[in-house]
Formats: C-alpha cells, sequence, structure tokens
C-alpha cells in the first residue's frame, strides 16, 4: 500500500531522496574533514536529483561533470548521487541515447580515478561496481515494466478481439435466424394465400369443395407454427422441438406445394445417403425458397425439382412461369439468403430466366 502512496507522489519521493543524500555527502564530507568547499560541492552534486525524472539525461551529464571535477581535484567522497543518476537514466521506458551516455560517465569515472590516483585498486572497483550495478538495476527495472505494459496490452487487445466475436457471432446468428424466420414464414404464407384464394373461389359455388383448400391452409398453418417454435427455441434453455428439415422432409415439401394446384415433378438422380446437418438444411430452404417463389410470382403452372447425388449435392429448381426475374429478383431477400448459406458452405447459387421460358434455380453444395 506504501508503494502504491509513493508512487502517486513522485516529487515527495524526490526531495526525500534528495535531503537524505544531502545529508549523507555532507555527513562524508565532514567525517573526511574536507572543509566547507567540499561540503558545497557535494551538496550541489546532489541537487540535479530533484529533476531526475524529467531529464535524466541532463542530470546524469551534470552529476557526473561534478562527480568528475571532485575526483580530480583530489576526492570523491560519495558515489550515491551519479549511482542515483544512472538508475533512473537506465530505468525510464524510453531507454534511446540512454545507453551510451550511461557507459560514458562510467568510463569517463573509471578514467578519472584510475589517472588521479585517487584511491586503492579495491576502492576504485568497489566504485565502479556501485556505478555499474545501480545502471543494471534501473535497466532491469525497465525491462520489467516493459514486459508487464506488453502483457497488459495484449490482454487488452484479447478483450477487444474477444467482444468482436461476440458482437460477430451474436450477428451471425441473428442473420441465420432471420433466415430461417423468412424462410418459413414466407413458404407458409405463401401456400396459406394461394389456398384461401382458392377457397374463396369456390365458397359461393360449391361450399363443399372449400373444405380441402380450408385444411391445406389449417395444416400449413400448423407447420409454420412448429418451424417458429423450434427456430425461436434457441431462446430458451432446454426446450424441445423437433429437428431442423432436410432433404428426408422434401416429399412433405412438395404435397404441400401441389395441394395450392401447382404441378411438381420431384426427381432424385443418384442415392440419397445422410448429409452433413448444415447441406441437409441449406438445400431444403433453397428448395423450399425457390418454390416460394414460384408460387409468390412466376404464375407457374409446372415445375420440377431435381436432387443429384454426386461428389457434390446439386439442385434445379425450374419453372415455367414468367420468367424474366419475377421470381424475386436478384435483389430479393430470399436469393440473399440463399447465396449466403451457400457461401458459407463452399458452394454457389445461379438464378435467372431460362432461355425457353420460365424461371431456373440452380445450387452446387460440397458434400
Amino acid at each position: 500500500m506504501i508503494w502504491n502512496w509513493l508512487r502517486r507522489h513522485p516529487l515527495l519521493v524526490d526531495v526525500g531522496i534528495v535531503a537524505l543524500l544531502v545529508v549523507a555527502s555532507v555527513g562524508a564530507a565532514v567525517h573526511q574533514d574536507l572543509g566547507a568547499a567540499w561540503i558545497a560541492l557535494g551538496v550541489v552534486a546532489v541537487l540535479p536529483l530533484l529533476w531526475r525524472r524529467q531529464r535524466p539525461v541532463e542530470v546524469v551529464v551534470a552529476v557526473t561533470a561534478i562527480a568528475v571535477t571532485a575526483a580530480a581535484l583530489g576526492s570523491w567522497p560519495l558515489p550515491l548521487p551519479l549511482g542515483v543518476a544512472l538508475y533512473t537514466l537506465a530505468a525510464r521506458p524510453s531507454g534511446r541515447g540512454a545507453r551510451p551516455v550511461g557507459v560514458a560517465s562510467i568510463a569517463a569515472m573509471t578514467t578519472v580515478l584510475a589517472v588521479t590516483g585517487y584511491s586503492r585498486f579495491g576502492d576504485l572497483a568497489s566504485r565502479i561496481v556501485f556505478l555499474a550495478a545501480g545502471w543494471l538495476l534501473g535497466d532491469s527495472i525497465r525491462s520489467r515494466h516493459a514486459y508487464i505494459l506488453e502483457i497488459e496490452e495484449k490482454a487488452e487487445r484479447l478483450e477487444r478481439e474477444r467482444e468482436l466475436q461476440g458482437r460477430r457471432a451474436a450477428a451471425e446468428e441473428q442473420a441465420r435466424i432471420a433466415r430461417e424466420l423468412h424462410d418459413v414464414v414466407a413458404h407458409s404464407l405463401s401456400v396459406i394465400v394461394v389456398q384461401a384464394a382458392a377457397a374463396d373461389d369456390v365458397f359461393d359455388v360449391e361450399p363443399r369443395r372449400a373444405r380441402e383448400p380450408i385444411r391445406a391452409i389449417e395444416l400449413a398453418a400448423r407447420s409454420a407454427l412448429g418451424d417458429l417454435r423450434r427456430v425461436l427455441g434457441i431462446l430458451h434453455g432446454g426446450a424441445e422441438y423437433e429437428p431442423q428439415p432436410g432433404l428426408g422432409r422434401l416429399d412433405a415439401l412438395v404435397e404441400q406445394v401441389r395441394a395450392t394446384g401447382l404441378e411438381i415433378a420431384l426427381e432424385v438422380e443418384g442415392a440419397p445417403r445422410p448429409l452433413p446437418a448444415a447441406v441437409d438444411l441449406s438445400a431444403y430452404r433453397i428448395v423450399q425458397e425457390a418454390l416460394t417463389n414460384t408460387l409468390k410470382h412466376a404464375r407457374a403452372e409446372h415445375a420440377t425439382v431435381h436432387v443429384r447425388y454426386g461428389p457434390e449435392l446439386d439442385l434445379e429448381i425450374r419453372d415455367d412461369g414468367a420468367g424474366g426475374g419475377s421470381n424475386g429478383g436478384n435483389g430479393g431477400s430470399g436469393l440473399i439468403g440463399m447465396r449466403e448459406r451457400v457461401a458459407i458452405l463452399g458452394g454457389s447459387v445461379d438464378t435467372g430466366p431460362r432461355p425457353g421460358g420460365g424461371y431456373l434455380v440452380s445450387a452446387r453444395i460440397p458434400i
């Protein structure tokens, strides 16, 4: 806790260090009986440390110059101020240019002490080792701070990436639910509209015949309700609904559309086999969307659904309707949903009018 307080009050720390070093310098000068001039020189060597955080290079140069002067004049009673200055220079985050200044300072002191013969070899070595230790300690602190900063930046980056992935996953899930809702609602409502129109046409003339389209409406509504419950069931943990539809339910889908009066031929080439869930669902939805567009836009009488099992799953849905983009056009959300589904699986979709008339939806999905 005290270290946190000291970090929040760096000026008080520097004043305290300078005060202690002034007392130590004065004590060393008095102990060696150097006189008032040396005491003043020792105090002057300590005072630049008040700016050691703001101008570490200048402080090292100034303290080194004072220490070199003192050693050249025959006395260097206390190496502490220069050691603190070197420590501060080495510990600063942006260390460009710091190493040459530190090396020059230590080399200058070594040279002056050796040339002047100020002290014995043991005293000389101990003082130089003290200066080098101050520098190495500061460099170690700087490396540790840089490592901690790198870890913190990495953690922040990972957190940002996690949030982005979460938002991306949520957007993809929303898009998936939107596609499912569109496929379910659009198809069922198209069937209901067509059957309701048929019931209305025959109700006044032959009311009994209206029962068949009304029953078809009921079945389509029940089917849509079940699909909606299944799609929205992901919002309720633990809910159990029917499995996702696949090509195994293609006969029921074709029969439901046939009940509207559209003649549909279902052709299957190759041996049906189990498909990956994503491929099975996407294939079913593509056929469902193509038939829904035929009901809504094409004014067709006949349609053909061709399924080919091979190294890839090929789907073709053809009709003899108006064509010419009447099946929803390239900008319809249904066709966009088809392309999104198949693109995720690495396949392709081609849609457009047939040369002989009608409309064609062709999809190829890797298995």
